[in-house]
């Protein structure tokens, strides 16, 4: 069982939330005030945390902020939820670190159905056998990634990544010298046929290049298609 922190002021869409996820076998747990959510996360870590965008006291996207400027909350899995539909207000939740973004109003089956992948995907929720990754090292150039550890370094100092930004990493280094497109890269690394936009990878991949500068050339964009790590 999944243990799943909700950040929602609205009633209606909180029990809905709760009513559902429960019904999948989540042990969910409700916060109505924005100024709450912080004190109970380092208090004790969920799996997964689901924030509504317009929040009293703190709105999520400073506490989204504020959970990835964690190291103990780095790779925590982070969706958003919004009233607002703009392509930009999407684009400026992912920037800071969510790993999905969905808008409202929306289907609550649609909202399991994206908490599942991500728990499926997260390394705090992986069901693989420790031996399945044990000793399992990717390098490439200045890089090493420590799958069993969940570690990366990057010439020789460590780099800390959302599980989603260590994903999509992950998926880059095994499949070096392809070209991804974007709907397989949402499809593989977010985990079902994702409908959160082709802008999503375009983020990430941002994000990966940000933190490891020798990306920012290895990764190469193929205009209207996807990208290819040389």
């Amino acid at each position: 069982m999944s243990r799943i922190l909700v950040v929602e002021d609205d009633p209606d869409i909180a029990d809905l939330l709760r009513h559902y996820l429960e019904r999948a076998s989540h042990d969910v747990e409700v916060l109505t005030q924005g100024h709450d959510a912080m004190p109970r996360l380092r208090e004790r870590l969920p799996d997964l945390l689901i924030l509504d965008r317009m929040l009293p006291g703190v709105e999520g996207l400073e506490i989204c902020r504020l959970v990835r400027a964690s190291p103990a909350m780095a790779d925590l899995p982070v969706m958003m939820v919004t009233a607002r539909a703009e392509e930009s207000d999407r684009i400026v939740g992912l920037e800071l670190g969510a790993d999905d973004y969905i808008t409202k109003p929306f289907s609550a089956k649609e909202v399991v159905a994206r908490v599942n992948a991500l728990l499926r995907r997260s390394s705090r929720a992986s069901t693989a056998s420790p031996a399945t990754q044990a000793g399992r090292v990717l390098s490439y150039g200045d890089i090493r990634m420590d799958l069993e550890q969940h570690v990366v370094t990057v010439d020789g100092r460590d780099v800390r990544f959302t599980a989603k930004e260590f994903l999509l990493l992950q998926y880059f280094l095994e499949h070096r010298g392809r070209v991804l497109s974007r709907d397989l890269m949402l499809t593989d690394v977010w985990g079902y046929q994702y409908t959160g936009g082709s802008r999503t990878v375009d983020v990430h991949v941002r994000r990966l290049r940000e933190k490891v500068p020798s990306l920012a050339e290895a990764i190469e964009t193929v205009k209207q298609f996807g990208y290819k790590l040389k």
